[in-house]
């Protein structure tokens, strides 16, 4: 079958690359035209919020802990990690601490002196007690606290010292002000090559009546505060690769990479 072309690569210009260079070339090219496929894109965000009223994300777990996010976020991470190899991974929002397993089972692949900070308003006691027996527990530490107060910040960025890859994942309250916030007090701890997450921006996206029991909705949320952050920082740019490979994502435009320290 012949080679699908873009702006950025031609067919004739790929067959001069080596067979991995040649695949990675390929794939540039139809995740440009899958991403720039309306029809896909929009057919893949009706069955979000079609699975939405079935808390499809609630049906997984990672190493007998539930997830709670899409399969194919689940990936997307697990390809970041293991490109970028952080040091430490920080992420606010614990929940049942499936998030926080997976990530350290990731470090536990990549070796060495590698660690999870997860941060939490509320821990609750049967979670943690899951998470401290785990047995990738020797590489998480727990913070209880908002993710947005002095003490809990100061404990994390004295819990990173040392570490000199670290990657950041927002996952705990998603009203915009809460996000905002967190975005300004995490994001110096990323450098340049490094990852800075925010999930469900997703929100922006869904109609109100989705979260009806819930401070945040469209016009409130994760994705109007990367907006607003991105605005005003020039540390990070979107991933748009990643959005045009997933398009089943709680995270769209929420795939932040660092380009300078």
């Amino acid at each position: 079958m012949p080679l699908k072309t873009s702006k950025k690569m031609t067919s004739a210009n790929v067959n001069k690359l080596d067979p991995v260079e040649q695949f990675e070339a390929e794939r540039t090219v139809d995740l440009e035209l899958q991403g720039a496929d309306a029809p896909l894109r929009d057919m893949s965000l009706r069955w979000m919020l079609a699975s939405a009223k079935h808390k499809y994300t609630y049906n997984f777990s990672w190493m007998g802990r539930p997830i709670i996010q899409f399969p194919q976020d689940i990936l997307a991470m697990q390809e970041i990690i293991w490109r970028t190899k952080p040091d430490l991974i920080v992420e606010t929002g614990i929940a049942h601490g499936g998030s926080i397993v997976f990530y350290a089972s990731m470090l536990e692949l990549l070796g060495g002196h590698r660690s999870v900070i997860g941060v939490d308003i509320d821990i609750r006691a049967h979670n943690r007690e899951a998470i401290e027996a785990h047995p990738m527990a020797r590489r998480i530490t727990m913070v209880e606290g908002s993710s947005i107060d002095e003490d809990t910040v100061r404990r994390v960025r004295d819990l990173a010292k040392g570490y000199e890859r670290v990657m950041v994942v927002l996952d705990s309250n998603h009203t915009h002000d809460h996000v905002r916030r967190e975005l300004e007090l995490y994001s110096p701890l990323v450098k340049r090559g490094s990852y800075l997450v925010v999930f469900d921006t997703g929100v922006e996206l869904a109609p109100a009546e989705l979260f009806p029991d819930r401070p945040w909705g469209p016009g409130d949320n994760p994705m109007t505060a990367v907006r607003e952050f991105l605005g005003r920082n020039d540390r990070f740019v979107v991933d748009d690769e990643m959005d045009n490979k997933l398009l089943i994502s709680v995270a769209p435009g929420g795939y932040l990479r660092c380009i300078r320290d």
